[in-house]
C-alpha cells in the first residue's frame, strides 16, 4: 500500500513498466514473435507452424455454434465462460 506523499511508481517499476511497453509494440498481436523479426524479408521462410488443438477453445467453439443455431445466428454480446471439469 502506498502511504501518503510516497510515489506510487519508483524508478525501477518506471523501467519494468517501459520496458514491458517497448516489447509489446514490438510484437504481433496474432502469432506474439517480434515485429522486427518476423516482418524482415529475410525471415521470410524462417517460421514453421503447426496447428494445435486447444480443447478449452474447442469447447467454446462448440457452445458458440449450438448458440447461434438456436438464436438464429445472432449471439451478438455472447460472452462464453470456461472453467476445467473437476473430478
Amino acid at each position: 500500500m502506498v502511504a501518503e506523499g510516497e510515489p506510487l511508481w519508483l524508478p525501477e517499476d518506471r523501467a519494468w513498466a517501459e520496458a514491458l511497453h517497448a516489447v509489446e509494440a514490438d510484437t504481433c498481436p496474432d502469432c506474439r514473435q517480434p515485429w522486427g523479426e518476423a516482418t524482415a524479408r529475410e525471415n521470410e521462410f524462417e517460421y514453421v507452424a503447426e496447428p494445435i488443438l486447444c480443447h478449452a477453445c474447442t469447447t467454446s467453439a462448440k457452445a458458440v455454434k449450438a448458440y447461434q443455431d438456436g438464436n438464429k445466428g445472432s449471439s451478438d454480446g455472447l460472452h462464453i465462460h470456461i472453467t476445467r471439469r473437476t473430478a
